[in-house]
């Protein structure tokens, strides 16, 4: 099974897969976590550190570059692998951050999209971007803004993809949100009812 998370940074996604993992993995099913990074936290660290200000087109081709060859690689180990797959973020995080930066959507990860294996279950972490903002600034590993935040979660509710998206509300405690996540599993993992003849 092939679960993929996607949500603003401080949405609390990569808790919930990494809790998700642990979870399968302590009841004897195979399990294995895949993170489809671009980046970003290590670009805005040193940005900060070196006073950069990368324009939004450059930002895009590195993230997208490094989220690229995450995705086509986790990808190659998913097929290989049998249990419980969570990918953290995806190419729709991409999508979504061109959105933000008033850049077109493009050709290729549309396609891509199109020809990769689709997730069984593609789970969206809604979190207002104040308390998104707030759990960036408390784990001090990398820096957002309130605005930034606000525009990335309005860009990715204007994706085309979105309305496949099952959303789950990530504004409480991490325990809530992987509460959720496991209802919307276990609902996806029942087998469809069957009609009466």
């Amino acid at each position: 099974m092939l679960i993929v998370l996607t949500g603003i940074d401080g949405s609390g996604k990569t808790t919930a897969a990494r809790a998700l993992v642990d979870s399968a993995r302590a009841e004897g099913r195979n399990a294995l976590l895949l993170s489809n990074h671009a980046a970003r936290r290590r670009l805005s660290l040193w940005s900060e550190r070196f006073g950069w200000q990368l324009p939004p087109r450059v930002l895009d081709v590195i993230e997208t570059g490094v989220r690229l060859f995450n995705v086509l690689v986790n990808h190659a180990r998913a097929r290989q692998f049998d249990g419980l797959v969570v990918m953290d973020r995806h190419l729709h995080c991409q999508l979504a951050l061109r959105e933000a930066y008033g850049l077109r959507r493009g050709r290729l990860l549309p396609w891509l999209l199109e020809k990769l294996p689709a997730a069984d279950v593609h789970v969206h972490f809604d979190a207002d971007p104040t308390v998104a903002h707030a759990r960036v600034m408390a784990r001090g590993t990398d820096k957002e803004t309130v605005a930034d935040l606000r525009a990335f979660r309005e860009a990715y509710r204007s994706l085309p993809e979105y309305e496949n998206f099952v959303e789950v509300d990530a504004n409480g405690k991490p325990g809530d949100a992987l509460a959720q996540l496991n209802r919307v599993i276990t609902s996806a993992s029942k087998p469809p009812a069957r009609s009466p003849n």
